[in-house]
Parts: structure tokens; C-alpha cells; sequence
């Protein structure tokens, strides 16, 4: 396995943190770069001994052979393309924005002008290649339900659509396809994408949110029928422990894709 010479990660926020702190350690011949806001940059370049830049055009001319994002939909719409089309390949996190499919579109087509890849991340759920396999033969349907506590969708539009604090029972307060779940809780919608993504896509994806006062943790369960039979996928995540609104299964998917390129292509 050839590591990458030069790493980018665009945001650094707690996954983009626990990201550089896990791939430093089994990714010890790389270099490491990041792309955040310009008052944060002297704070995290002391804290982690790694490049910063405040312009992504200024991160690219750093030549990166691999950028990742771990900084929100902004960062896919507007930095993610100008990476593509210097031929960079970048692995995603932030899925829920593919839901729109003026984003989709532009990325393909600055992926393909250069060669370069698009990678996205499983993130906080797992089984996918399942889905997958289940498509040769034909899905019927796919139904995703994600479940938390009410103090995880909190700053989200679910304060809007039930009395969060006033829960005693599990309250299913979205259900609707996942590109409405995706464009209307954008910071919960990596899980629905990637499920969207791996089966029958945004439109025809059934999604339930679930407030539940019970929940101790994060759930997400996926229940597919199809030609092949019938398949149900549940994970339940503890939080990153920088970050309680964050799945640590999530933030390591991002470090899986990773390595598992470095594996496959090397650099």
C-alpha cells in the first residue's frame, strides 16, 4: 500500500479533527492540509501540526492528491467541483446534498471533464452493499427510519413539527420521501442519501423520523423487499465523543473510504 504524498481535508470541525487524528496515525508518510475558515487557522494548524488555508484555490495549488470533506453541503456545492476539475479525487461525506439534482450534475460533470473520482461515504449506517445486490434482481421498496432522542434534533426543523421538550412517547414527525427529508433536515440527511444512493433512489426511498424520548442513542433501521426476498439493516451508533450530534460510525466511514483507496489504487 502507497500512502498519498499530500491529504486535504475541508473542514475541520470535530469529524474533520477525529478524520486527521485517525489517518495521521495509519497514514504516517502523508501530509496533511485543511481548508477552514481564515480566524480558525492559526488555532487548529498549532493544535494539529498541519497546513491551513482559508481559499480553496490556495488549498489546490498545494496539489493534494486526495481531498475530503467533512464540511456540509456548502463545501460539496462549492469547493468539491473546482477539486474535481484539477483532477483531484474527492471522498464526501455530506451525501444529503445530492438530493438536489442541480449539485449531482455539476459534480459528475467536473469529474468527468478531468478523470478524477467522486467517492461517498457509507456514514452512520452499514449493510449497503446488500441493497446493492438486491437491485440486480429488482427492489420493491425501501424504507428508512431514523430514530433519536429529542435533544439530537434539536436546531433542526423537527422543533417546528412537534413539542420536543414535551415528549413522553416515540413521535414519527417526518415521513415523506428522501428528497424532502433531505432538503428539509440537511444536517440529518447523510444516512437517508446513502441509502437513497445504494437502492431506488431519492424519490421513491420512504423515510421516517422519529423523535423518541426513550432513545438512549442514535437508530437507523432500513427494511427492503424485492425479488431476492427481504432484508433489514440496524445499526445503533454512540456519538463521536467530540461531538454528540455526530456518529462516531460516521466520521470512521470517512476514514474506511480512505484507506480503502489507498488500498485499491495506491498514489
Amino acid at each position: 500500500m502507497r500512502e498519498p504524498a499530500r491529504l486535504a481535508i475541508l473542514g475541520m470541525g470535530a469529524m474533520g479533527q477525529s478524520c486527521l487524528e485517525g489517518l495521521r496515525e495509519r497514514l504516517p508518510r502523508t501530509q496533511f492540509a485543511f481548508l477552514e475558515r481564515e480566524h480558525r487557522i492559526h488555532r487548529l494548524s498549532e493544535e494539529t501540526s498541519a497546513q491551513g488555508f482559508s481559499d480553496v484555490t490556495e488549498l489546490l495549488d498545494w496539489q493534494p492528491d486526495l481531498v475530503v470533506e467533512c464540511a456540509g453541503h456548502s463545501a460539496v456545492r462549492e469547493a468539491v467541483p473546482e477539486a474535481l476539475r484539477r483532477g483531484v479525487d474527492v471522498v464526501i461525506a455530506s451525501l444529503g446534498v445530492l438530493g438536489d439534482d442541480q449539485v449531482k450534475m455539476t459534480l459528475d460533470e467536473a469529474a468527468e471533464s478531468s478523470g478524477a473520482r467522486l467517492t461517498v461515504v457509507s456514514g452512520a449506517i452499514g449493510g449497503l452493499d446488500a441493497l446493492r445486490a438486491g437491485m440486480l434482481a429488482g427492489v420493491d421498496s425501501v424504507v428508512y427510519e431514523g430514530r433519536k432522542p429529542p435533544s439530537a434534533w434539536r436546531g433542526s426543523a423537527a422543533e417546528e413539527l412537534c413539542a420536543l421538550a414535551q415528549l413522553e412517547h416515540a413521535e414519527v414527525f417526518f415521513e415523506g420521501s428522501a428528497r424532502a427529508a433531505a432538503a428539509q433536515f440537511p444536517k440529518n440527511a447523510n444516512v437517508t442519501a446513502a441509502v437513497a444512493l445504494a437502492g431506488v433512489g431519492f424519490d421513491s426511498t420512504v423515510v421516517r423520523l422519529i423523535a423518541d424520548p426513550h432513545a438512549k442513542e442514535n437508530s437507523h433501521t432500513v427494511d427492503v423487499e424485492g425479488a431476492f426476498g427481504r432484508l433489514r439493516i440496524v445499526l445503533t451508533n454512540h456519538p463521536l465523543p467530540q461531538n454528540p450530534k455526530t456518529s462516531w460510525l460516521a466520521a470512521l466511514s470517512v476514514q474506511e473510504a480512505v484507506l480503502r483507496r489507498v488500498e485499491a489504487i495506491g498514489f
